[in-house]
């Protein structure tokens, strides 16, 4: 395993800091898959960066802002050894959640943020979701502003189409985009990459595990029967069957390799390039020390066009996310 001094960084962006190449994602701290405490989940995040792990990617949606307070709470003492990223636009109201990309919005979202953060500025401040009803030069214009004021260091969007890409960075210089990036699901992030490399962003892929689906540990629908992944296309029948048989490839080639399929598919993303920075999610230190194991696991470029070729673009069984939540992705 990696120690604290050893972690791989990777710059993010053209301008941007260094960040740990294998970095963590906090949604699952807010009850979003099973169960999770402030107390435990402020130790768990205060281990991340005590063993290098320095880019923590939030958001004030993840448990209705509760993500950032446990966040600026296991920041305290330690804010100088972390890249901080959160983000903002998705509103919930009466109705339930909607797209807010308002100017007004955006800096009332980044004083709510900073607030619960308890820091005085983010380092990279990503849009959540796209809102297509507002012109993203107009979102963009204001988190410019936010940068002016010395509130955000870096920008970012979240499941941004390359067209949108394109526009915002004339407005302002981006980082980073996140979006989901996996063997199971690489489609939208494929034809995102040529934009992202000619425009000297980086990609930071989230579920690069496809939800703990190319862990290979969940088998029957039951394995995810707790949280939210009940309620994605992926898991639910024939489809959760189909994906379990081309996570076969996976274990293949992990028994190969002396280590977990978890390993070897979190190592095939980082092999995609060094402008590659995913973000698994867990609240778990012993699933935190495996992700961070992926950085010791070296694929060959036969080795990589193997798994290519064994998980081809499409072939995941079900969408990204059920029906409703497709229509906020990729815009």
């Amino acid at each position: 395993m990696p120690n604290t001094d050893t972690i791989e960084r990777r710059k993010l962006g053209k301008d941007g800091p260094e960040v740990s190449a294998v970095s963590l994602g906090l949604m699952s701290l807010s009850g979003l898959y099973g169960p999770s405490d402030e107390e435990s989940g402020v130790a768990f995040v205060q281990y991340a960066i005590d063993r290098g792990v320095n880019f923590l990617d939030s958001s004030d949606a993840y448990g209705n802002g509760q993500n950032e307070t446990l966040l600026g709470k296991a920041l305290k003492g330690r804010r100088d050894k972390v890249i901080l990223a959160t983000k903002f636009g998705q509103k919930r109201g009466p109705a339930g959640t909607v797209m807010d990309g308002t100017p007004a919005y955006v800096m009332e979202a980044c004083e709510a943020s900073l607030k619960r953060l308890g820091v005085d500025v983010i380092d990279v401040y990503f849009q959540h979701r796209v809102d297509p009803n507002v012109p993203i030069e107009d979102t963009v214009g204001a988190m410019k502003r936010l940068v002016e004021q010395g509130k955000a260091r870096w920008l970012g969007l979240s499941e941004a189409s390359p067209e949108t890409i394109r526009r915002a960075h004339k407005v302002h210089p981006m980082v980073a985009v996140e979006s989901e990036y996996s063997l199971l699901y690489r489609k939208e992030a494929e034809e995102t990459l040529p934009v992202t490399r000619e425009l000297g962003l980086s990609y930071v892929p989230y579920s690069p595990l496809g939800r703990s689906m190319l862990t290979a540990t969940v088998n029957t629908a039951d394995d995810v029967a707790s949280d939210r992944r009940a309620d994605h296309p992926r898991f639910k029948g024939d489809n959760l069957a189909r994906n379990r048989k081309l996570v076969g490839a996976l274990e293949a080639m992990a028994a190969r390799k002396g280590c977990t399929p978890a390993q070897v598919a979190i190592a095939w993303v980082l092999a995609q390039g060094p402008d590659i920075v995913p973000i698994p999610g867990t609240k778990r230190k012993e699933r935190l020390e495996e992700n961070l194991g992926a950085l010791s696991v070296k694929l060959s470029k036969d080795e990589v066009a193997e798994l290519s070729a064994a998980f081809p673009v499409g072939a995941a069984a079900g969408t990204r996310y059920p029906e409703g939540q497709m229509k906020t992705v990729y815009i």
